[in-house]
């Protein structure tokens, strides 16, 4: 049965939207980490999820940049959930479908992989030869085989998935991981919503910001490098005594401002400060972002890649009280050289899918071990899948007609495929899913009312997904 989504969709839009001929990248021998996006956007613009450091602000200024508290919406009710917290590992670029979770072993050579496809846990599944501990770890996962939507463009297609909302100029929807924050609010040192992102991400997209949400809801920003995370020192000189002495001094400045001045901004000057003093004063919450503390055997075992780094400091973070972590994984826009740049082909380490498989099977194995896979919530995806037909360069270009999602923890059903496309990966062939089901979903599992409205600017109610269904088989 079709979500309301797919009852609406504008056959023309599609054809519109479409974007399948990109420019290729001018220079094959550059590593993805460097390479913009094939659309010209750095990846430095992708994620908005704060300004510490490169601006020179402080974190007292990252709190105060939230202009309004957070307060949870009047409406709406809840499901029960066992999903309390949520781990997103984004694959940024649109990762290729039929060379990782859907290959196409039968298909003419122009269009299948040119890897081998191995079976995994779920009978008769088969996945990438380059993710063979994730074959074995699909007995907790729920792959989705038919998403499907109509924006090619990287900061369309971004947009959607990660708001569930198609993009329009009037509105700017808040994302999946600022709603959480906005639910879920500040109840300890750990801001509810982090990001980690990659080299050079850390720049503004509407796609993962807080629309129109209070700014509190921005996630806080690790930085380019998750094994440094910044600003969660005192300056050189700087000790938490003489801190606490200006903090006193202005404790009194403020009461004094704020019988001059009055307003939510003066109201709320001492929290922002109280928060970046509790982050900063707070050992357990400082140690949660060190992952020097792990295990050497813990490390080894996710590897020594950026995601894998990524995804450890996640499932600290998680463990440590954090709502929603998102993990940041660029260079998935591969219009060229597949056979080259997903595999080890350069060396140990260099290939997208081996440490995607190593670390992804790691951050299951890991949670499940501490218990927590139950209460977490751990999806996998990008804005799209890529064409069937591979270029004249050996890569494939955008294709929003087909694409995965892989749902993991947090009370999925494991073991299993929901929908499948066609012979050439081309259109799904049953049970489409689009990306307003996804946030659903990823919503409704977390405990989250979807139907509940909230106030967008002017007191215009706005409901958190007008649009999508639940994946019923999910649970």
């Amino acid at each position: 049965m079709l979500s309301p989504w797919f009852k609406f969709k504008n056959s023309s839009a599609i054809s519109e939207d479409l974007e399948l001929n990109m420019p290729m990248h001018p220079n094959p021998s550059k590593s993805f980490v460097s390479l913009p996006r094939c659309d010209g956007v750095s990846r430095r613009d992708f994620l908005h999820v704060g300004l510490i450091g490169g601006l020179g602000l402080s974190l007292a200024d990252w709190f105060r940049l939230r202009a309004a508290e957070v307060a949870p919406a009047v409406g709406g009710r809840a499901r029960q959930a066992k999903a309390k917290s949520c781990i997103l590992i984004w694959l940024d670029g649109g990762p290729s479908h039929i060379d990782t979770f859907d290959p196409k072993p039968d298909a003419p050579s122009e269009i299948r992989s040119p890897f081998n496809s191995i079976p995994t846990r779920i009978p008769g599944v088969h996945v990438c030869e380059h993710l063979p501990l994730t074959a074995k770890a699909m007995g907790n996962v729920a792959l989705i085989r038919s998403l499907t939507h109509e924006l090619g463009n990287h900061d369309t297609g971004t947009r959607l998935l990660l708001t569930g909302h198609r993009p329009v100029p009037a509105l700017q929807y808040p994302s999946l991981g600022s709603l959480v924050a906005h639910e879920a609010g500040f109840r300890g040192a750990l801001p509810p919503y982090v990001a980690i992102p990659g080299d050079g991400v850390g720049g503004d997209s509407n796609g993962a910001r807080s629309g129109f949400l209070p700014s509190s809801c921005n996630a806080f920003n690790t930085g380019a490098d998750p094994s440094r995370v910044r600003d969660l020192t005192l300056p050189e000189g700087i000790t938490f005594e003489r801190s606490e002495r200006r903090q006193g001094m202005l404790q009194k400045m403020d009461r004094f401002s704020r019988s001059v001045e009055g307003g939510a901004g003066a109201k709320n000057r001492d929290a922002f400060y109280e928060q970046a003093y509790r982050l900063l004063s707070s050992p357990e919450a400082k140690g949660a972002f060190d992952i020097s503390r792990e295990p050497q055997p813990v490390r080894q075992g996710y590897g020594g890649s950026r995601i894998a780094t990524g995804c450890l400091l996640a499932r600290r973070l998680i463990e440590a009280g954090s709502r929603f972590v998102t993990v940041v994984d660029t260079g998935w826009d591969t219009h060229q050289q597949i056979a080259r740049e997903l595999p080890d082909s350069k060396f140990p380490g260099s290939g997208k899918l081996p440490s995607l498989d190593r670390a992804y099977s790691a951050l299951l194995t890991d949670l499940q071990d501490r218990g927590l896979l139950d209460s977490t919530l751990v999806v996998l995806m990008g804005e799209f899948g890529r064409t069937p037909k591979l270029n004249a360069l050996g890569g494939r270009d955008h294709w929003p007609r087909a694409g995965f999602v892989c749902f993991a923890g947090g009370g999925v059903r494991g073991g299993q495929v929901i929908g499948s496309t066609n012979g050439f990966g081309e259109l799904p062939a049953e049970r489409p899913i689009g990306p307003p089901d996804v946030a659903f979903s990823i919503l409704t599992l977390l405990g989250i009312d979807p139907s509940k409205e909230l106030r967008a600017p002017g007191g215009r109610p706005v409901k958190i997904q007008a649009d999508g269904a639940f994946i019923s088989e999910l649970v």
